[in-house]
């Protein structure tokens, strides 16, 4: 997902198919000794079938984008309000044990919620910087004690809230795909950081 963000943003043609010939004989030379007709065949396989899901979706980021970035743009200070009642709703009905972990105040959730609305925007402007970004939120993440199991339920609170107020399908779709991308990314972070946390406890332990 976060490939087809990137090449989105490409204003030169791709030529995905010179990139496999290109990675196939660097394959090649990284593994001169174990590398046969087996590993080519592996290869070009699973690039071919990156290849077609890489054609079918690189026109779609752009789409969405465009629409995402309106629908939010046009939002009234009712509206924002009515999404950030909405999505705590919605996400406390679908993980009580979420209120244990979201104890700020009004002002403070609030706050969240619209930067989770920026994010998802930031998401198909600067694929890369958020990438680092949400990364690194994610490590915070593991300081603060936050199960990864709320990351799913938040997502589907805000997903519902903002299905409640539109119709649009490309809204609706670019919303999903963006934020279900930042909630994957803080998943991998924080599960990648809780295991390097526990190595340096045990490591502590032994010695």
């Amino acid at each position: 997902d976060v490939l087809i963000l990137v090449l989105s943003k490409n204003t030169e043609p791709i030529a995905l198919s010179d990139f496999r010939a290109v990675m196939l004989a660097t394959l090649r030379s990284l593994a001169p000794k174990d590398w046969d007709t087996e590993h080519e065949v592996a290869w070009n396989w699973l690039w071919e079938n990156v290849e077609r899901i890489l054609k079918g979706q690189l026109g779609k980021p752009k789409t969405l984008e465009r629409a995402l970035t309106h629908f939010i743009a046009s939002w009234s200070e009712e509206q924002a309000m009515f999404f950030r009642k909405e999505l705590y709703k919605r996400f406390f009905a679908l993980a009580p044990s979420g209120q244990d972990f979201f104890k700020q105040s009004s002002t403070r959730l609030y706050f969240l919620a619209d930067r989770v609305v920026e994010m998802t925007v930031e998401m198909f402007r600067e694929p890369r910087k958020m990438v680092q970004e949400i990364s690194g939120l994610g490590l915070r993440h593991v300081g603060w004690g936050i199960p990864p199991e709320l990351f799913g339920p938040y997502t589907s609170g805000a997903v519902e809230s903002v299905r409640s107020m539109t119709t649009d399908d490309n809204t609706q779709a670019a919303f999903r795909f963006s934020l279900s991308l930042i909630a994957k990314i803080l998943v991998r972070a924080v599960s990648e950081g809780s295991t390097l946390v526990m190595r340096a406890i045990n490591t502590n332990q032994e010695s």
